[in-house]
């Protein structure tokens, strides 16, 4: 392979078509799209100041580079990326792109990343922003964090392991999902998604767990978690805390250490069809 070290590169399509190239120590300065319809790039130390440095690309490695704020939706349409120890500042980083492996990797604006993306996998990565991962399908993530609200809309097939995610509305309008040894925090977890499991997670969110099929958890803690489980089918849910209130289950079976309140206020659906249940030492409580 061909190699270029301590570059200054500026203009539009600086490397455009490149092949089999090993960059080290480079700067890419003013001029988009630098590194566009590139095969088999290697990158070490890499900087990337302005946008869509790797669109179209295909086997590209990344390592120890950073990506400023101007390099926004910088990685479009792109097969086979491996990001390392690299810190990505730019917005709408990912988008389309198939085949992504990020590796101790920190998004400080992860606003409208890996959007319609696919086969992705997250070894410790920190990211901050809106709009994560919508409609991605395969993605496996570990030791992952996250802050920035409706994360994962639409995505299909995930697992998550060890992950803090401080998210509203996460999970909508998802497909097979499992979250395993994880904290989730924000309002309106889940709704309108199906095949949801989670399993010794520990969960705080108003008015979360509604309007889902088949939702399992697994040994869960419910904090702050109430009026759960409204219009929620095939219901299979183990809970070790109390939770403050479940409204309006359509099928299946909860228990919990404590209840606060069952309602039941739609005449629709049959009580009979969900199965309440709590430790020994608590009755369950009436349902209203």
């Amino acid at each position: 392979m061909k190699t270029l070290n301590q570059q200054l590169l500026t203009g539009e399509r600086a490397l455009f078509k490149a092949r089999d190239l090993t960059i080290n120590n480079t700067t890419f300065a003013d001029g988009e799209s630098p590194l566009k319809e590139s095969q088999n790039i290697a990158l070490t130390q890499a900087i990337f100041k302005w946008k869509y440095p790797l669109w179209y690309s295909q086997h590209v490695t990344v390592d120890n580079s950073l990506f400023e704020t101007m390099s926004r939706s910088g990685i479009w349409y792109t097969h086979d990326i491996t990001i390392n120890n690299s810190t990505l500042q730019a917005p709408k980083l990912f988008r389309r792109a198939s085949q992504i492996k990020l590796n101790h990797v920190h998004f400080s604006d992860a606003e409208e990343t890996l959007w319609n993306c696919q086969d992705i996998e997250l070894n410790d990565v920190q990211a901050t922003g809106d709009y994560f991962g919508m409609n991605s399908e395969n993605i496996k993530a570990q030791d992952f964090s996250l802050v920035g609200n409706y994360a994962f809309d639409g995505a299909k097939n995930i697992e998550i392991h060890n992950a803090t995610l401080m998210t509203k509305d996460a999970f909508w309008n998802c497909e097979n999902v499992t979250v395993y040894d994880s904290q989730i925090i924000g309002e309106y977890l889940g709704w309108n998604s199906k095949h949801i499991r989670f399993v010794n997670c520990t969960i705080e969110s108003d008015q979360g767990l509604c309007y889902m099929d088949d939702v399992t958890l697994e040994n869960c803690t419910l904090l702050n978690t109430d009026l759960a489980f409204e219009y929620c089918r095939n219901i299979k849910a183990d809970i070790n805390s109390t939770v403050d209130s479940i409204k309006n289950p359509i099928s299946g079976e909860i228990h919990a250490a404590k209840i606060g309140k069952i309602i039941f206020d739609d005449p629709e659906i049959d009580p009979h069809q969900t199965t309440i249940s709590v430790d020994t030492e608590q009755e369950v409580p009436h349902a209203v």
